[in-house]
C-alpha cells in the first residue's frame, strides 16, 4: 500500500464515471484538498465488515469486490465496483458500521475522503445530495431483484446472467466474441451467483460445450450474448 502525490480530483481521469463529475470547481477543490490516493495491492482489505466508517472511498483505478462473509465461511459477493465507483456511503450516511468487506481483486488506486468534507459537500449541493440519493435507491433495488432471483431463478439462470453482466462492464470486443477482462477465481464467481464452487466449474463446462464461451487461460470469452440471454431471462 502506498500514498501518491496528491492528484487533483479536477484532473482525475475517472472523475467522469464518479458521483463527483458534476461538482462545481470550488467543492471539488476542497473535497481534492482533504483525500488522499492510495495504491492498493491485489488481495488487500479495503475494511472489514463490523467496523466504523471514517470517509468515503472512490476508485481511481482497479477492481474491489464487496462481499458479506456466512457463519459458514462462505462469501456471498454483493458487487464488484469499478473506476469512478463509491464504496462506503451507505453505512458513512446511516452512522452505522459497514454491512460488508471490501477487498482489492485488480491492483487498484483508490481515493479516500473523509467525513466532514463529503458530508458538508453533500449538504450544500443539492444536485448532489439527490445524484448520491438516486444512486442508494438504485442499489437497494438492484438487492431486491437479487434476492428475487435467488428464489426463482435456477443456478444456470443465475450463472448465465453474471456472465453476461460481467460481459457487458469488463468485456474487451475481439470479433464476436468479447474477453471478459478480469480474472475471478471459480470460488469468486460462485460468490456472486450464490452456489458452491462445484456447480460453477460443471455448469461453465457445459456452457463451454454448448459453445456459449470459452477460455482464455484464466479469462472467459462470451461467444454467444445471445444465448446466454435466452438462458438467464427464463422467468422474464
Amino acid at each position: 500500500m502506498s500514498t501518491h502525490s496528491h492528484t487533483p480530483c479536477e484532473l482525475c481521469a475517472s472523475r467522469k464515471q464518479s458521483m463527483f463529475s458534476d461538482l462545481p470547481e470550488s467543492q471539488l477543490c476542497t473535497i481534492s484538498d482533504y483525500k488522499n490516493l492510495i495504491s492498493h495491492r491485489k488481495g488487500q482489505i479495503l475494511y472489514y465488515e463490523g467496523t466504523k466508517p471514517l470517509g468515503i472511498f472512490c476508485i481511481n483505478a482497479g477492481v474491489v469486490k464487496v462481499y458479506k462473509t456466512a457463519s459458514n465461511g462462505k462469501e456471498q459477493i454483493i458487487h464488484l465496483a469499478k473506476k469512478g465507483d463509491f464504496l462506503g456511503y451507505a453505512a458513512l450516511l446511516s452512522e452505522e458500521n459497514y454491512t460488508n468487506s471490501a477487498m482489492i481483486i485488480e491492483d487498484a488506486k483508490i481515493c479516500f475522503v473523509p467525513k466532514e468534507p463529503f458530508l458538508n459537500t453533500l449538504l450544500k449541493n443539492t444536485d448532489f445530495f439527490k445524484r448520491v440519493t438516486k444512486q442508494l435507491s438504485h442499489e437497494i433495488g438492484v438487492m431486491e431483484e437479487r434476492l428475487t432471483d435467488a428464489t426463482q431463478k435456477s443456478i444456470r439462470e443465475r450463472l448465465a446472467f453474471v456472465l453476461l453482466q460481467l460481459a457487458n462492464s469488463y468485456g474487451v470486443e475481439g470479433g464476436g466474441n468479447q474477453k471478459i477482462d478480469l480474472v475471478l477465481s471459480r470460488e469468486e464467481i460462485a460468490g456472486i451467483v450464490g452456489t458452491a464452487t462445484e456447480s460453477v466449474i460443471r455448469l461453465l463446462s457445459e456452457f463451454k460445450k454448448d459453445n456459449l464461451i470459452d477460455m482464455d487461460g484464466k479469462k472467459i470469452i462470451v461467444k454467444d450474448k445471445r444465448g446466454l440471454a435466452r438462458l438467464s431471462d427464463f422467468y422474464a
